[in-house]
């Protein structure tokens, strides 16, 4: 028996691991005590890390359609017709008629991170996508107009903090979005235990919420009318206190202005939250020595995710909470995003491109998700006639799915790298096979830089990868290659890690040596305050109140409830799940379905729907049918739905899979934070009515 030590590299917890194994044989996967991020914390998707590399239904090998029909070809063969499909469309269509799509896996894949751009290079489109646009771009334009850099990143200070406002988030399931906080649950006991208290914000009365000290209901896509009062009380109160950050601040008084019609009754009017409760939320923030607030999926995943992001900053940043003990703080990691990346000193126009039909902006490089299926469709000069999909389902997690899979069905040319044959990719003509996470080596460039602790971990890979198969770095280095005439498939990512690590916060203390060497994650301490000098603004200065989320202010001011359904839809997280691509693993299905629409009980009873019975639920864009969940977790008119579920296309046994229905065949891809252009999930006009069921004689003939 030998032990292998590494983190988890599903969801953004990096749990650290201990794996006991014999030959290829996994006997155990084990929470590892001593990690001094997660502290012995695991989730069954850890457990499942095994059952990836031996999914039956996986691809291994290069496959090329014929007709209706998947042949396996060798690698040179499947590389060169990659790389002739490529050319082809773009010789007819431009360098923008082949888009690329980039799915969540390859965050928490540094190998893939490092190689992907030499491709998207090599390919030479500007039509880029990924699912960031479908969850977290809010966070990154706030960082962008605020601090100067989309990767600056502010991360809530747990292990200090007083008092924890969390605003339509659940980290008690998934560990902390944009926040690594494994062990969440266990780091708020820490909380309470030392006299603290976290309230929780939300339509629905989440697993966080039922641990909190306080929970209130509030009405979908009304976050941002909260967190201004809140911002509003904070100066009606003469509270304003910057901290260290008052030297390097801008923009005080225009927040003052910006904020002054988002009193305390006009949110209550919206949110469902009485001025009373808002009024003493302030005061409480405004009360505690360390505090800080923290929003995420509900609030981004909606109409208005820029404004709730940047208002999240702001509150934080006038109450002393920035860069603080206790507060929102910022990481120092040994792969320094930001330092790697500087923009300070570069005036830059935001957003960097709008989209060809609809006009969305682009940030970071990539289009939002909600466009794909318009770019694809529209004709015209960029018109999207081929795609490369890397480890990304859009037809399940990407707004109207539907959209999406008629417009790939009318590609001229497609390809994919993944795992699986699964409702986008069989609409591929190549599929080229990808690995998994214990077949990989593992450095976590993205997340540890939103940790709420420094620390760092590599590992080799564990097991070999199946006969005949190559990294994916490679098959992106190969690719480019083919296109470009090059040879050279460049350093190894690895290499590229140890010179980036090289560079970092703690050049002298870690390199991919001495992390191989070390059993588990390297402890590099708490977060500190080092905010000042690494803004990356033009002028070097915190901007807190740049003028594109005042100028969004209006239509804010301008929200309407929707009237043209009776009730909003909302996702949610399960802690067995992630995104797509974990629903082929029966140690993560099984039991009963989870891919329920819960209901508030006073809104079943006036439908009639019995807990457990089928229920029809229909949006502008499509329909589902799915079992009933009825439960006072939800606010009355709202109801929920998980993200995820819906495998029905492609190749895949999970037993589940035609039990369950994908939220993403109702979510509306004409609903964006136009802001951002993130898509609004959250918030969505649905109508409920029950399945009429057939009778006995009926089923029976």
């Amino acid at each position: 028996m030998q032990r292998h030590y590494r983190t988890c590299n599903i969801c953004e917890a990096m749990c650290g691991l201990v794996i006991e194994h014999e030959g290829d044989q996994v006997l155990s996967i084990k929470p590892h005590k001593e990690d001094p991020l997660s502290r012995g914390h695991i989730c069954p998707k850890a457990v499942a890390l095994q059952d990836f590399r031996t999914d039956p239904d996986r691809v291994t090998t290069p496959l090329r359609k014929r007709g209706q029909e998947w042949e396996p070809v060798d690698w040179d063969e499947a590389i060169d017709y990659a790389a002739h499909g490529i050319r082809s469309v773009q010789d007819v269509h431009g360098k923008d008629g082949f888009g690329a799509y980039l799915g969540n896996p390859n965050a928490h894949k540094f190998a893939n991170l490092m190689t992907l751009p030499r491709l998207i290079k090599a390919i030479g489109t500007t039509q880029r996508y990924s699912s960031a646009t479908s969850d977290q771009i809010p966070h990154h334009v706030a960082s962008i107009h605020m601090l100067g850099h989309p990767m600056l990143m502010p991360i809530p200070d747990l292990d200090r903090t007083d008092y924890l406002l969390v605003i339509g988030g659940n980290p008690v399931v998934s560990n902390g979005s944009m926040m690594t906080a494994p062990d969440f649950p266990g780091r708020i006991d820490d909380l309470q235990a030392r006299g603290g208290r976290m309230v929780v914000i939300d339509p629905r009365r989440t697993e966080t919420a039922r641990r909190a000290a306080e929970h209130h209901f509030i009405r979908p896509e009304t976050d941002a009318f909260l967190i201004l009062a809140l911002i509003h009380e904070v100066f009606a109160q003469n509270a304003v206190d910057l901290g260290a950050l008052e030297g390097v601040t801008n923009g005080v008084e225009a927040l003052r202005d910006a904020v002054q019609p988002f009193t305390p009754e006009l949110a209550a009017s919206h949110t469902g939250i009485d001025a009373t409760t808002i009024h003493k939320l302030a005061a409480d923030f405004t009360g505690a020595e360390r505090a800080v607030c923290y929003s995420r999926m509900g609030a981004s995943t909606q109409s208005y995710g820029g404004l709730c992001q940047w208002a999240t900053n702001a509150l934080n940043i006038i109450t002393g909470n920035f860069d603080a003990l206790g507060g929102a703080m910022f990481t120092t990691p040994a792969f320094d995003n930001v330092g790697l990346t500087r923009r300070k000193g570069a005036p830059r126009t935001y957003p960097e491109k709008r989209s060809r039909v609809s006009g969305l902006p682009l940030y970071n490089g990539e289009f939002p998700s909600a466009v794909l299926a318009e770019e694809m469709e529209t004709p015209g000069a960029g018109q999207i006639k081929g795609m490369i999909t890397v480890a990304g389902n859009p037809v399940l997690t990407a707004p109207n799915g539907r959209r999406i899979e008629k417009a790939l069905k009318a590609l001229d040319f497609m390809v994919s790298v993944d795992i699986h044959i699964n409702d986008t990719t069989q609409h591929a003509d190549l599929i080229l096979p990808g690995t998994v996470a214990l077949e990989e080596p593992v450095y976590d460039t993205v997340f540890h830089s939103f940790a709420v602790r420094n620390t760092a971990n590599y590992a080799d890979a564990l097991f070999d990868r199946p006969k005949g198969m190559i990294p994916e770095w490679e098959i992106f280095a190969r690719l480019g290659n083919a296109l470009t005439g090059g040879r050279d498939l460049g350093p190894s990512p690895s290499e590229q890690l140890d010179h980036a690590l090289s560079r970092g916060f703690h050049a002298q203390a870690v390199s991919v040596d001495v992390l191989k060497d070390h059993e588990g994650s390297l402890d590099l301490g708490p977060l500190l305050p080092c905010l000042a000098p690494r803004l990356q603004t033009p002028d070097g200065r915190l901007n807190l109140c740049p003028d594109v989320f005042v100028a969004d202010l209006p239509r804010l001011l301008a929200h309407e409830t929707p009237t043209d359904r009776p009730y909003v839809m909302i996702g949610r997280r399960q802690v067995r799940s992630h995104n797509s691509w974990t629903q082929n693993a029966p140690r993560l299905v099984k039991g009963r379905n989870r891919c329920t629409v819960q209901i508030n009980p006073q809104d079943a009873g006036d439908l009639g729907i019995a807990d457990g019975a089928q229920v029809h639920v229909a949006s502008r864009v499509g329909h589902i049918v799915v079992p009933a969940e009825v439960t006072d977790d939800m606010a009355p008119g709202v109801v929920s739905i998980p993200q995820g579920w819906g495998q029905g296309g492609g190749q895949l046994s999970a037993a589940t899979q035609t039990l369950t229905a994908s939220i993403n065949d109702l979510t509306d891809d004409q609903r964006v934070d136009v802001l951002t252009g993130n898509a609004a999930f959250n918030g969505l006009p649905v109508s409920l009515t029950p399945v009429e069921m057939p009778s006995a004689q009926t089923a029976a003939e």
